[in-house]
Order: structure tokens, then C-alpha cells, then sequence
């Protein structure tokens, strides 16, 4: 009997054990499937992006070829194209040199003759005289502009425009003009100074304004003095 019961708990001992591994086999499977799962995810992400980068790889091999072989015609047609092409970029870097040599020479022409009256400062705008005078008023503000052409034209001058693009144009407009307004914020940098050279060499009166209010100036003062003295 005893030999028995013993056999017994054994076995139920044996049988909980076997309960216990099954249970954690089970939880260690469930956590091994959702690795395998994740790693296949992933595996499944990275092919896709392996797929793209080829696709991209071999679509930029494409068009390198396809533009390889537009070059190969191209000059192939146009003999010496790799030649232009180099003096186009000196062409370019000679024009840049040139620009730094002008303005160098504008300064040290500006510096030499301190006394020339090139430069009028925009605070003495009000007090020029503008009677019968061409004022040449440079730039692409279409409002200040327009507030520059009553006010000049209000003090007897007579109103002068131009944009500052065409450059031959511009030159003969400046020979035209007895003082020139040149709006800094609106023209290019070799507009600028193509202005200030030839104010230099001429010593013709320049204003150069950032904004529109040296004109307010003007017209106030002007209509000031148009007002009759008081007895």
C-alpha cells in the first residue's frame, strides 16, 4: 500500500511538472512566433526598399546614359562645344573681373575729387533747385515714381524715367539729365554703378534714396513757398 501512494504522488508531482513545462513551452513558442513574425516584417521592408534603391539606381544610370549619349551628339554636331563651353566660363569670370575694376575705379575717382558735388545727400534733396531743370529719376517703384514726378513737376522740372534694364538707354537718358534720383533699393548693382561712374565723370548732382521720403521733402517744401508772406 505504501509502495502505492507513493507511485501516486510521484506521478501527480510528475504530472504538475509536466503541466509547468507545458505552459512555459507554450508562452516560449508564442514569444519564438511573434519574433520569426517581426524579423519577417522586416524582412519583408528591407526587400522592398532593396527593390526602390535598384530601381532608382537604374533609373539614374538611365538617364546619365541618356544624357551621355545627347552629349556625344550634341558635340559630335557642334564641333569645338567643349571649347565654347570653357570660354563661355571665362567669358563670365572676365565680366565678374571687370565689375570689381569698375567699382575700384569709381572709388578711387569718388576719393579724388571729394569737392566734385557727385553726391548730394538725400536730406539736401529739399533744397536743390529743380526749376527748369531735367531730373532723371532711376528705378522700378512704380509709387515712388509717381510721388517723384509731382513733386518734381510741381517745382518746374521736368520729369525724366527710366527702369534701369536697358543700359544704352539709361546712358543716354543720364546725358539728358541735369540731376538724377537713383532709388538704391530698387536697381541692380551694375545699374548703380553705372550711375555713380558717370555722375563721377561728369560731376553731375546724384541722390541716392532708399525710400521716398527725401521727396515728401521736396513737395512740402515747395509747397511752402508757394504759400503768399504773411504781412
Amino acid at each position: 500500500m505504501t509502495t502505492t501512494r507513493t507511485m501516486c504522488l510521484d506521478f501527480e508531482r510528475l504530472q504538475q511538472e509536466h503541466i509547468v513545462l507545458m505552459t512555459e513551452y507554450g508562452r516560449a513558442q508564442y514569444r519564438a512566433s511573434r519574433v520569426v513574425r517581426k524579423q519577417a516584417a522586416m524582412i519583408e521592408r528591407l526587400e522592398a526598399q532593396v527593390m526602390m534603391l535598384r530601381a532608382a539606381v537604374i533609373s539614374r544610370d538611365s538617364a546619365l546614359a541618356w544624357a551621355r549619349d545627347d552629349y556625344e551628339a550634341l558635340a559630335a554636331a557642334a564641333p569645338g562645344l567643349a571649347k565654347r563651353a570653357d570660354m563661355a566660363r571665362e567669358l563670365e569670370a572676365l565680366k565678374a573681373r571687370i565689375g570689381v575694376l569698375m567699382r575700384e575705379r569709381t572709388a578711387r575717382r569718388a576719393s579724388a575729387a571729394p569737392h566734385s558735388g557727385v553726391d548730394l545727400p538725400a536730406e539736401r534733396l529739399a533744397e536743390a533747385d529743380l526749376y527748369d531743370k531735367a531730373v532723371l529719376c532711376i528705378g522700378q517703384d512704380e509709387a515712388s515714381a509717381t510721388l517723384a514726378q509731382r513733386a518734381i513737376e510741381n517745382s518746374g522740372g521736368r520729369f525724366l524715367r527710366h527702369d534701369g534694364i536697358d543700359g544704352k538707354a539709361l546712358e543716354t537718358s543720364l546725358v539728358d539729365a541735369d540731376l538724377v534720383i537713383c532709388q538704391t533699393g530698387c536697381v541692380s548693382h551694375g545699374t548703380y554703378w553705372r550711375v555713380k561712374d558717370h555722375c563721377t565723370r561728369t560731376g553731375k548732382q546724384c541722390v541716392l534714396v532708399d525710400r521716398p521720403d527725401a521727396l515728401d521733402r521736396v513737395r512740402a517744401r515747395r509747397a511752402s513757398s508757394a504759400l503768399p508772406e504773411q504781412e
